[in-house]
């Protein structure tokens, strides 16, 4: 079975995600996985999608035009085989959290360290909160722990950057839930 990646990107309005579940059904795909948000005044999905019948990603992309003719933009990826599957992530699940002044290179300066002990990021969202006059930097990120990290060695290693970004970071343990 073929597994597609369709991308859903333009001006946020009621409707996107329904239409597109639509178009999806009445096409007979399954939805694998999938994510979306707001980014500014943007809309953007993400969905990773598998139809038995379909070769290439014509049929979907043709699918989509209309929405396309709305002013969204829609690009289908085929995928190659494997990339469709959940990673077997090692490790414990923890959430790092990142309160601050905004300013340039917060993203960089915790996803750097983080990559450079090996820990892997599985979602990354920010948002500005707060008031004009008072803005709040927010950045919250679920990782995985290499095995031979713990929470408390990621509260210490992040403890100098706290310092030098000037910011509030916690972190802690997520315990999954299977259903």
């Amino acid at each position: 079975m073929k597994h597609f990646a369709v991308t859903i990107i333009g001006r946020d309005h009621p409707g996107i995600v329904s239409e597109s579940a639509r178009i999806l059904f009445e096409l007979g795909c399954n939805v694998a996985d999938s994510s979306s948000t707001i980014l500014g005044g943007q809309f953007a999905m993400i969905l990773i999608v598998s139809h038995a019948g379909f070769e290439s990603s014509e049929p979907l992309q043709r699918a989509f035009a209309e929405m396309e003719s709305s002013g969204l933009s829609v690009y289908v990826r085929t995928l190659k085989p494997g990339g469709e599957t959940r990673p077997k992530l090692p490790g414990d699940l923890c959430m790092i959290s990142v309160y601050g002044s905004d300013k340039p290179g917060i993203i960089y300066q915790v996803t750097r360290l983080l990559s450079q002990k090996n820990i892997n990021i599985t979602d990354l969202a920010t948002k500005l909160v707060g008031t004009d006059a008072r803005p709040v930097y927010v950045m919250m990120c679920e990782v995985v722990l290499p095995p031979e990290l713990s929470v408390d060695d990621v509260r210490d290693m992040l403890d100098a950057l706290r310092e030098e970004l000037q910011v509030d970071i916690s972190v802690r343990n997520v315990t999954p839930v299977e259903l």
